[in-house]
């Protein structure tokens, strides 16, 4: 790791700069108190709700920062980035703001809500490339992109001025709560918001824990932590496209290992359900990786009784055609979605017996795929069953295996799960 980056640390005096250059283009977010979280965990939960700038997430404020910090000369080249979604926006949003030329890579498995955004905020300043499968892959095509035409990379976390502007949401945050902030849960993908949090935090509220939190499938911080040492992961989940990175940055590593309480991961299911909860409960609209901080509760639930506590609303870029997955993947988590290959005999009757027989009275097959062949005695089929409760799942198996139906359990097996489902 470079001397430069092993060094830095972000100032006070940099974040409040950053924050008088914000306030140019963005309006403080509120921060607003959860009731049902409050009461749920004994504690006072407030949500810092960065969901609600006008590009529907924090990621304006280290993008404006930075790229307002340019020098004309850089200005009139153009800047590139490369990003997931939300930093692309905001990148966008700067450029046309500033009228400075862009070129935004994003991968190729972006929600089209996402490119859509973008697209609309840059105008005809932005011109968006699609590249890669992960933000890894196109960040290694958006910094070729960049030294071949000779324009500024503007970094999504790993930059000074990235980090000191998205650090300008603890400015905000000791502003808006005259008491002492106990905990602040923030999401973690490359690290910057995190970062930011931790220079302004050690300046003026130095008792104040900072967890940050990560997706169990792309655990890259929590990892180079453990390890000591920067880690690329070699394979992500990236169900959680706002903080699914398989590297995190070399300014970010040391701040972050050095300054946060503690680093958590959360099942991408358990996302899931606090998205749902947050709609359905709060009318809430935040992506999977808004939603990290408050799926995260759960691991802290004794700790944080009778203190006060901030969990940052990082975004709610969120596609609806993803609604269906979000919903599959928490049915999954709390155990009441299973799959299974049941083996029916090639005889009339086979289904309604097994619907009257071996279902339960609030079973529910919410999936079926069956091929009849008439050279075999039983032919299997893919079926998803969902419940009312975890407890349905014993009896259902019992009365599958007593009448001969049961063939296999798939939830358990990831590879023929992901083959077959």
């Amino acid at each position: 790791m470079d001397t430069k980056a092993a060094t830095y640390f972000p100032k006070l005096s940099d974040v409040q700069q950053a924050a008088r250059t914000i306030s140019k283009i963005a309006e403080e977010t509120p921060l607003q108190e959860s009731i049902r979280y409050s009461k749920q965990y004994g504690a006072n939960v407030l949500l810092k709700r960065e969901d609600l700038h006008r590009v529907r997430s924090y990621k304006i404020r280290g993008a404006f920062n930075k790229i307002s910090a340019l020098s004309l000369k850089e200005l009139q080249q153009g800047v590139v980035c490369a990003s997931a979604g939300n930093h692309a926006q905001g990148v966008a949003f700067a450029c046309n703001h500033l009228q400075v030329e862009g070129t935004v890579f994003m991968p190729s498995v972006t929600p089209r809500q996402k490119i859509e955004q973008t697209k609309m905020f840059g105008g005809k300043w932005v011109e968006v490339i699609l590249n890669g499968d992960t933000f890894d892959d196109s960040n290694k095509a958006a910094q070729r992109f960049c030294k071949e035409h000779q324009k500024t990379f503007v970094h999504p976390f790993d930059d000074p001025k990235t980090i000191e502007g998205q650090g300008t949401i603890g400015l905000e945050l000791l502003k808006q709560f005259k008491e002492p902030i106990d905990y602040v849960f923030v999401a973690v993908g490359g690290g910057g918001l995190a970062s930011g949090l931790c220079g302004v935090f050690k300046a003026l509220s130095s008792k104040t824990k900072i967890i940050g939190v990560e997706p169990q499938g792309a655990a890259s911080m929590k990892m180079s932590i453990e390890k000591g040492e920067l880690v690329e992961l070699s394979d992500i989940d990236k169900f959680i496209d706002g903080a699914a990175v398989q590297k995190v940055g070399k300014y970010t590593f040391p701040i972050c290992r050095d300054h946060l309480y503690a680093m958590e991961t959360v099942p991408e299911g358990k996302v899931c359900q606090a998205i749902l909860e947050l709609y359905n409960r709060d009318a809430i609209v935040v992506e999977p990786a808004g939603a990290l901080t408050i799926a995260a509760l759960d691991d802290f639930k004794e700790e944080i009784k009778g203190k006060n506590v901030v969990c940052i609303i990082s975004g709610s870029n969120n596609d609806i055609t993803r609604t269906a997955e979000i919903k599959e993947r928490a049915l999954l988590y709390s155990r009441l979605k299973h799959y299974f290959i049941i083996r029916f005999p090639q005889r009339p009757g086979a289904l309604k017996e097994f619907v009257a027989d071996i279902l339960g009275p609030t079973d529910d097959i919410t999936h079926f795929e069956y091929s009849k062949k008439s050279s075999r005695e039983n032919a299997p089929a893919v079926v998803g069953i969902e419940l009312k409760s975890p407890d349905d799942l014993e009896p259902l198996v019992e009365r599958m295996k007593a009448n001969n139906f049961y063939g296999d359990y798939l939830n358990d097996k990831p590879d023929l799960f992901q083959y077959l489902v």
